[in-house]
């Protein structure tokens, strides 16, 4: 069992018991069916130029029993300069958010809190980037994820 902090390694799943492992398969499908819905990369081979970024599976468990499996690019393998040329955040800043909501209290006005899904894989993206294959699910014919899309770790 894990505790609340700890993350699996991918290759740990198979040592788990057989109803553990379909949890967390199922995660995983699920975080990958998210990928496809959202047209995040195409597969494509690799020209001579590029490398390709390496990805990793983040898993855990959360609070409430729910196993949770995020794809994360490794982006710290990435040259300023060469792979990519500005990074920004898509979240609101702290500032931004402290006014708008006075502004809301000012105006008597309530407020709702949501929470978007995937809402991150939906950053179209300016730079070409190639990234290998996740870890389970690669098609063994050496093509590579061109991303369309922003990934976690970027």
């Amino acid at each position: 069992m894990l505790s609340q902090e700890e993350t699996l390694k991918f290759d740990d799943i198979s040592t788990l018991p057989h109803s553990e492992q379909q949890n967390w398969k199922a995660a995983l499908n699920e975080e990958m069916e998210s990928m496809k819905e959202n047209d995040v990369w195409d597969l494509e081979e690799l020209p001579m130029d590029r490398k390709a970024i390496s990805c990793r599976w983040v898993l855990r468990k959360k609070r409430d029993g729910k196993y949770k499996a995020r794809l994360v690019a490794r982006g710290f393998m990435q040259k300023e300069g060469v792979d990519y040329f500005e990074t920004f955040s898509p979240v609101i800043s702290m500032p931004a958010l402290r006014l708008l909501l006075i502004i809301m209290l000012n105006e008597n006005s309530n407020v709702l809190v949501l929470d978007v899904k995937t809402a991150f894989l939906n950053g179209e993206l300016n730079e070409t980037i190639y990234m290998d294959q996740p870890k389970g699910y690669d098609d063994n014919i050496g093509r590579k994820c061109k991303l369309k899309k922003s990934l976690y770790g970027l």
